[in-house]
């Protein structure tokens, strides 16, 4: 009997054992899971901008991918020249891989590692929050071929996506629906872009003329130059409300030309059949421009210049000028001046420079409001400048591609494949994210 009630306490203590071994088991299986599944939730993506970084280009256009998934996209303003990080939901390092972008999966601790040696005060580093994707047009004249704006080449390699406006949209108001807008080859000065002289005769310049007329006529105007000079005052508008525009070629100074001369007529015959008015000099004011002041209008239709505020006529026709054109970008607080720190990101802050009908911008024109971003050293050459006008920002780039130094009419489109670590295409790129930043967060 002894031995039965032995063994019946025997195996009541061996099932109560192995009952507590189970329990136990179970309750360390479910804390490692719960742990795993909260490593697995706090993993960061990172996305260098370094030398490292094997698609530049394409790493802008995860970020904007991500920033259209309701997602905040950590900026870290000078870490690795201007790094992203965003929270690894699954989805964004199958872009990257599908994109050819370099990345890494970090823990949360790397991350918060990573923050604190940008806070660190003696640091010229920040973390910019960006936390909406923005909405971009293309202003463009209907037909014009995307080869024709590297912008425009840019966005459709980093696979972000913009509307195509004009004149039409922006007179009817059309404009309020976006944030960001890009300006190119246009000339608001109403002189189809000075191609007279040797594109006349020309279809496509004959067709440029006639496209530009009827419109004019469709919306009330009897001129193009007019017509034009409303349109540049609705776009100085859109950034007084709060807009981002961004110019590079010969929107940069024509721009600020059609401003000027908006109660003066400086067009020849040639462009609208009339001719100018031979006291426009009295008549320009240039208190309405944004970028620049007390320059001199170049009228005449023989010569390609819109006036002396270029620096690049006489540079386009010199042999072997590419040889030693580079200009400099200026280097900026990222803690207390973001906004220029954003604009300049790039893994270098020496950049190749590139001609267009518009190359750069002489110095002594330039408003002393607007901040210099980049220029050629030694020279009064000034490439890059950022300025703001009521609640909203420009930025103009001085030149065509900067993947392609001597852009002729006619030449094949640049191959933007080839350019993945490009520095000109990511000055590009950096305005286009801007706007996404938080905007408490600006200082300028």
């Amino acid at each position: 009997m002894m031995s039965i009630q032995k063994t019946k306490n025997f195996n009541k203590l061996h099932s109560k054992l192995i009952t507590k071994f189970f329990i136990t088991f179970s309750l360390n299986i479910f804390i490692c899971l719960f742990a795993f599944i909260n490593v697995s939730k706090a993993d960061k993506i990172f996305i260098p901008m370094d030398l490292s970084q094997k698609d530049h280009l394409k790493a802008y256009g995860v970020a904007f991918y991500a920033l259209k998934q309701n997602m905040v996209v950590d900026w870290l303003l000078n870490y690795k020249n201007g790094s992203f990080m965003l929270d690894d939901n699954g989805e964004i390092a199958t872009e990257c891989r599908i994109r050819g972008v370099t990345f890494d999966k970090i823990s949360e601790g790397s991350a918060q590692s990573i923050i604190a040696e940008i806070k660190k005060e003696e640091a010229n580093m920040d973390v910019m929050k960006l936390e909406k994707a923005p909405k971009i047009a293309v202003y463009v004249t209907p037909g014009n071929q995307p080869w024709d704006d590297a912008v425009r080449l840019v966005l459709e390699y980093a696979e972000i996506e913009h509307d195509l406006v004009w004149d039409e949209e922006v007179i009817n108001g059309k404009l309020k629906n976006y944030d960001w807008i890009h300006l190119h080859h246009e000339d608001f000065t109403g002189q189809y872009g000075k191609f007279w002289l040797n594109y006349r005769n020309e279809t496509w310049y004959q067709q440029l003329k006639l496209t530009n007329e009827a419109m004019a006529q469709k919306l009330g105007f009897d001129k193009v130059s007019e017509m034009k000079k409303a349109v540049a005052l609705k776009l100085r508008s859109f950034i007084a409300e709060g807009g981002f525009l961004f110019a590079m070629c010969s929107a940069t100074d024509s721009y600020d030309i059609a401003i000027s001369a908006i109660n003066t007529d400086i067009c020849d015959t040639p462009f609208d059949n009339d001719p100018i008015d031979y006291n426009y000099k009295s008549k320009l004011d240039f208190s309405e421009t944004l970028a620049f002041e007390n320059f001199s209008i170049i009228h005449d239709s023989y010569i390609y210049e819109f006036s002396d505020i270029d620096t690049g006529f006489e540079k386009a026709f010199q042999p072997g000028s590419d040889a030693n054109d580079y200009f400099t970008l200026f280097d900026f607080s990222a803690k207390y001046d973001p906004v220029p720190t954003m604009l300049t990101q790039n893994h270098v802050n020496i950049v190749k420079g590139f001609l267009g009908q518009t190359t750069a911008f002489k110095k002594e024109f330039i408003k002393k409001s607007v901040l210099i971003l980049g220029m050629k050293e030694g020279t009064d050459e000034v490439k890059y400048i950022h300025g703001n006008v009521g609640r909203g920002f420009f930025t103009w780039y001085g030149g065509h591609d900067p993947e392609d130094y001597r852009h002729a009419v006619g030449d094949a489109p640049t191959v933007v494949s080839l350019y993945k670590q490009s520095p000109g295409y990511r000055l590009i790129l950096n305005n286009i994210l801007f706007p996404a930043a938080k905007k408490k967060k600006q200082k300028t």
